[in-house]
């Protein structure tokens, strides 16, 4: 189970993994001129969100409910934020590559189809989301309740048996 002192430490982590994923999204733009530095830093903010939603499974895993199995229930409750890891996912790679394609060999020149700025901004309409969602999912995981057999996980397990 996941003790407080261990929920802290891995909740800090996620908070530093969202802290470095808008980093990059608010910064990355500047470094337009040296292209390897931004290759490097699209590939650890997409590395960075791939480990941040290994990170939510595992403390999907880790709860009360999951180990009770009533992953339904789990499902149910964050499917939204999973949805968004997956969404925000796909949309950063996709635009990496699509940014990467167009400007590795023209650093220095604007370059922005209707498509890519289209993706660009759906894309960071998608972080927005992915960030509220991620960050209450983490937040709601610390709630004693789902590491621990209470009368409301008695009520679920009896409404979906009965």
């Amino acid at each position: 189970m996941l003790q407080p002192g261990n929920y802290s430490l891995v909740l800090s982590l996620q908070f530093l993994l969202l802290f470095f994923d808008l980093f990059v999204n608010s910064f990355s733009e500047l470094l337009r001129s040296a292209p390897v530095i931004q290759l490097v830093l699209f590939i650890l903010q997409d590395v960075g969100t791939l480990f941040a939603a290994i990170v939510l499974f595992l403390m999907l895993f880790n709860t009360f409910v999951f180990q009770a199995g009533l992953l339904n229930l789990l499902c149910q409750r964050f499917q939204v934020t999973v949805l968004m890891c997956a969404l925000y996912l796909a949309l950063s790679v996709s635009l990496h590559v699509w940014i990467m394609n167009l400007r590795w060999k023209n650093e220095n020149t604007f370059i922005w189809s209707d498509g890519l700025q289209a993706l660009y901004v759906l894309q960071r309409f998608a972080a927005v989301l992915y960030f509220y969602f991620y960050k209450r999912t983490a937040l709601i995981l610390g709630d004693p309740r789902f590491y621990r057999d209470s009368l409301w996980l008695r009520k679920e397990f009896a409404r979906i048996r009965g």
